[in-house]
């Protein structure tokens, strides 16, 4: 099989895996396609849920003809016996010849075992085919297994003078339509959306996916210190319909929110707030990989604070609202600008009337 044949069947296992974004945790978004002379004989992606996992699901189509194929793999297969048998087995006993790999899997229970299993069956094995573009894809992933807490897109919505209200709060809405439909679309690419309780307090939001038709909606996840949010409001009443875990001091009472359907997880304090790192973590351990951050001023700046925003999403509205608006960062105490957070930009479009530009952690 040649390179750019190659590439081509590896770009659609990762167009695959890429459909599984914000609906596979905590498993990863992995996609898989069977080939044999130059012919497609089965397709699949990781199952909303994580399970059944790609390589079972392309497996499944291409049946006996998977005999002698190439599998094009865009996540080293499991070796491991979970919920599911280990991938690696699977592929063996279908008799596949050989094996491209995309990115090698750092959980400790394949890190590597699965491609040795592959080989000792006699499999050719073939590894790092566009790996970069496959952990950008895998990066909820990723980062879970390695650092322990879900990678975390930040999302602002400003005028051209940094500001997401005016001196009377009102900011409904800054940016257009268009903009607004393109969160939507992020917002259900990620397992999970999160704000800070003055946020929830002050739009009294769904933080649902609109507009899409989609069946599973992300997480819905609020910080709040003294869980001293309304009992009445949106978050409230939809708790038994959409999922909602609350992030919360150890002395605020979760009893009233349980008895709503929410979950709770209580998080240490560091001066004085909740310690966003200690928040991720806790996230992380409850088995989300992709949260996607909406604010708001304070919760954005202890992110960006800490060096804990992988992505940033800023969207700009042609307006500008002065001094004496809200900023969409609250203080930070530097001093220098040495100590200032620096982004990389990786892109930017143009949203309806608005810019969307995406900026990216150094290394991500």
């Amino acid at each position: 099989m040649s390179r750019a044949l190659d590439c081509r069947f590896m770009a659609l296992a990762l167009s695959l895996g890429r459909r599984g974004l914000g609906r596979v945790w905590p498993n990863p978004n992995v996609g898989c396609v069977i080939v044999r002379d130059g012919r497609i004989l089965g397709r699949g992606r990781t199952a909303d849920g994580g399970r059944p996992h790609a390589e079972t699901q392309a497996l499944a189509q291409a049946s006996t003809a998977a005999r002698g194929a190439t599998a094009y793999v865009t996540l080293e297969p499991c070796a491991h016996h979970g919920q599911t048998p280990p991938c690696a087995d699977a592929l063996v006993a279908a008799g596949v010849a050989r094996v491209v790999v995309a990115a090698q899997d750092p959980d400790p229970r394949v890190a590597g075992r699965g491609i040795e299993r592959l080989r000792a069956a006699g499999i050719a094995v073939e590894t790092g085919l566009m790996e970069g573009e496959a952990r950008r894809d895998l990066a909820g992933f990723l980062n879970r297994v390695e650092r322990g807490r879900p990678f975390v897109t930040l999302k602002l919505a400003t005028s051209l003078d940094g500001r997401i209200a005016t001196g009377t709060g009102e900011s409904r809405w800054i940016t257009g339509p268009e903009a607004r439909a393109r969160v939507h679309m992020m917002r259900a690419r990620h397992d999970a959306v999160m704000v800070g309780g003055g946020t929830a307090r002050a739009d009294d939001p769904m933080l649902n996916v609109r507009g899409l038709g989609i069946d599973r909606q992300p997480v819905r996840v609020v910080l709040s210190r003294r869980l001293d949010l309304p009992l009445d409001g949106a978050l409230a009443r939809s708790a038994r319909e959409v999922p909602l875990w609350l992030c919360h001091g150890p002395e605020a009472d979760a009893a009233p929110w349980r008895a709503l359907g929410a979950e709770s997880l209580s998080c240490p304090i560091s001066a004085g707030q909740l310690d966003p790192a200690a928040v991720l973590q806790a996230l992380g351990a409850a088995g989300l990989t992709r949260v996607f951050c909406e604010g708001g001023a304070g919760l954005a700046a202890s992110l960006l604070g800490a060096g804990l925003v992988d992505e940033l999403v800023l969207f700009t509205a042609g307006c500008a609202i002065g001094a004496e608006g809200t900023p969409a960062l609250s203080a930070m105490g530097i001093g220098a600008l040495a100590e200032a957070p620096r982004l990389r930009l990786a892109g930017q479009d143009r949203v309806g009337g608005d810019v969307m530009s995406v900026w990216r952690a150094s290394g991500g």
